[in-house]
């Protein structure tokens, strides 16, 4: 049965916001447009843990809690929150708010979406891992409850995005979509969040559009009102696109490109080193890799062949000739502004082919071997460029590497498959805390998020272990503690070969002004073009 008079009062309402915009948009509306060099995988929320579709959901969805500029965490769809107990959170929710499709934010939207997070289908179980249940307690009340005490519970949950329950069930969307598969779901290319900004259409790899939602509940700092986003793949093509006024910002220019950009007086570079380590993980799991020509073996699971690998790169001169100066060269996994990371944490094995060579033969590889070397071609700042240079650094100590490179949409379901026995990552870090990248990397694979990108398959009981008390320490001391005896105890096992820190310059129209994120995302609240 329909109410008469919500119906006419809502009507009334559309009637009225319609009226507005068509007086208010000929004067305000300002459009964005910006690029980068990849799509999003998918519009499905809890889908692929993918940093720039993170980015870009924010837009649309939007999560219990989110970070400030200062990257502290601050109440978006929750009002508050108080610890009940050493594993029970009462989390307090904000009333008022509406869905795009005009339907009512409550907890049973809560409950459904941190609950479709933690599916099996869902690429998000490290930001549900120690969540035990969720409960309603009343239409704008939930208490989440955890194994055990959770010292990074909220940081979590600003990644965790809140769907409307009954869109998701009358669209046939209550599982998120399998990035393994090819099956889509309705929520894979349509959206209906909370946030301030409302999906309008997205071509995949073409353009996507969002326009403002003019019955969002908080305050616009900007004025923009569309969004118009072209993944573009070529560098040189992004840069003229820049140049000629077609987009108005690009979030990751060449580094070739910088210096003149720096000097054009109609643009700015605005630069920040990322939270986002750029590595390479290695399968040791297998007991032969395919495609290679040593049979019966896995040369990569001998920490000697790991480590001459590691020693094979000259991290410097791929800083200095294809970052043109724009990384941080690591040897941890976690770049410093990550709660966790210490200078005796981050030190790198010295670059030494000699050495290299003599580890090789140690292990029985006297004369090397050939193995398989995947990498993304437009995910990561030159990261094609990097790989064709560590392909010649390991073909001078006998490392005949086969490299194969793919767009981001076929690359990440590639590798979470186990099908490449050398790849390269880039892992950022949204919670700011180094479990995080722990329990993605280097703990086994297992369930709510462990290992969900170890998909070297690295294994270490040693390490298992000091990732769960990770997970339930309050001390901060001994939590940090902790934290660096693993780092360094990746180090030793070289679980990884560590490469850099992404520095991230984004370049763009005088006109335009935003604030950078070391988690290189943009806030579309804040981005005004004058």
């Amino acid at each position: 049965m329909v109410h008469r008079k919500s119906f006419f009062a809502g009507a009334a309402a559309t009637l009225m916001v319609a009226a507005a915009c068509a007086v208010a948009l000929p004067v305000q509306a300002r459009t964005f447009k910006w690029a980068s060099s990849s799509d999003i995988p998918s519009w499905d929320v809890h889908s692929q843990n993918n940093a720039l579709a993170n980015g870009i959901h924010a837009a649309v969805y939007e999560s219990l809690f989110y970070y400030d500029r200062k990257f502290q965490v601050e109440p978006v769809l929750a009002t508050g929150y108080q610890q009940v107990s050493p594993t029970q959170v009462r989390i307090t929710l904000r009333k008022g708010v509406k869905f795009h499709d005009g339907s009512d934010f409550n907890a049973d939207d809560v409950v459904f979406s941190l609950n479709r997070a933690m599916d099996k289908a869902s690429n998000f179980g490290v930001y549900t891992q120690g969540i035990d249940k969720v409960v309603k307690v009343d239409d704008y009340t939930v208490d989440i409850f955890t194994h055990g005490p959770n010292p990074v519970l909220l940081r979590q949950l600003t990644e965790l995005r809140i769907m409307d329950k009954e869109w998701a069930e009358k669209h046939r969307s209550v599982t998120p979509k399998d990035m393994k598969s090819k099956e889509e779901n309705h929520a894979h290319r349509h959206a209906n969040g909370t946030g301030p900004f409302m999906l309008k259409s997205w071509d995949q790899d073409v353009r996507m559009v969002l326009v403002r939602n003019p019955n969002w509940w908080g305050k616009m700092e900007g004025n923009v009102t569309e969004i118009v986003y072209t993944p573009i793949k070529s560098e040189a093509t992004r840069t003229a696109a820049l140049l000629s006024g077609e987009v108005d910002m690009v979030l990751d220019p060449s580094p070739a490109d910088i210096p003149r950009l720096r000097t054009n007086p109609a643009l700015k570079v605005v630069d920040g080193v990322e939270n986002r380590t750029i590595f390479l993980g290695m399968d040791q799991y297998r007991d032969e890799l395919p495609g290679s020509n040593i049979k019966g073996r896995n040369p990569l699971k001998d920490v000697r062949v790991r480590r001459a690998l590691y020693q094979a790169i000259d991290i410097n001169a791929i800083h200095k000739n294809i970052m043109r100066g724009m990384s941080q060269p690591t040897g941890t996994l976690i770049a410093p502004q990550v709660n966790g990371w210490t200078r005796r944490a981050d030190q790198r094995y010295p670059y030494d082919p000699a050495a290299a060579r003599k580890l090789l033969a140690e292990a029985g590889y006297p004369d090397g071997f050939e193995v398989d070397f995947a990498c993304p071609n437009n995910r990561y700042i030159n990261d094609e460029a990097i790989c064709q240079a560590i392909t010649a650094m390991w073909a001078r100590i006998g490392v005949k590497a086969k490299l194969r490179t793919l767009p981001l949409v076929t690359y990440f379901p590639m590798i979470q498959r186990y099908e490449a026995s050398i790849y390269m990552l880039g892992w950022g870090v949204p919670t700011f805390d180094a479990l995080y990248s722990l329990q993605s990397l280097v703990r086994s694979v297992g369930a709510q998020g462990d290992g969900n990108y170890n998909v070297g398959r690295y294994s270490n009981p040693q390490m298992d272990a000091l990732v769960e008390r990770i997970k339930k320490e309050v001390d901060q001391k001994v939590r940090n503690e902790l934290i660096e005896q693993a780092l360094l105890l990746s180090h030793q096992d070289v679980s990884h070969l560590p490469l850099h820190n992404q520095v991230i310059p984004w370049a763009m129209k005088k006109n335009v002004e935003m604030y950078h994120r070391a988690d290189n995302r943009i806030d579309m609240r804040a981005v005004k073009v004058h």
